[in-house]
């Protein structure tokens, strides 16, 4: 008679990613309150309630791809001509066309600006 011999049974490999997972549990909970704290009578500053506009000295680039400069239309070339070699602002709307809003930001590099911020309505809150 022959006999059935069971197979050996393997250790299971979650043992070893279960210890490693926690081991790095460990680690993040101390590295964590190794920070030092706040000082206690520290009061931060609440922005909640401020309003939120666009910058009075703006280029605001419309959703059919026109610029205005404080109401007034205008294009790169003539917003230029009176800024020398300032910062200038552009607040794009959200449906502003991608293309044209590179398109101003090339125009008015190449006409002497020193640098172009585009105004994002993360940063105006």
């Amino acid at each position: 008679m022959i006999k059935y011999r069971r197979p050996k049974r393997r250790r299971d490999s979650t043992i070893a990613l279960i210890n490693v997972v926690f081991l790095m549990l460990i680690f993040f909970l101390l590295t964590g309150t190794l920070a030092p704290p706040l000082d206690p009578d520290l009061e931060l500053v609440n922005t909640a309630d401020l309003e939120g506009r666009e910058p009075p000295d703006a280029l605001i680039l419309h959703a059919d791809g026109t610029l205005s400069y404080r109401g007034t239309p205008t294009d790169p070339e003539t917003h230029m001509r009176g800024q020398g070699d300032e910062a200038v602002r552009i607040v794009p709307d959200r449906n502003a066309p991608g293309p044209r809003l590179i398109e101003v930001t090339g125009a008015l590099r190449r006409l002497g600006a020193s640098s172009v911020f585009v105004v994002t309505e993360k940063a105006l809150e």
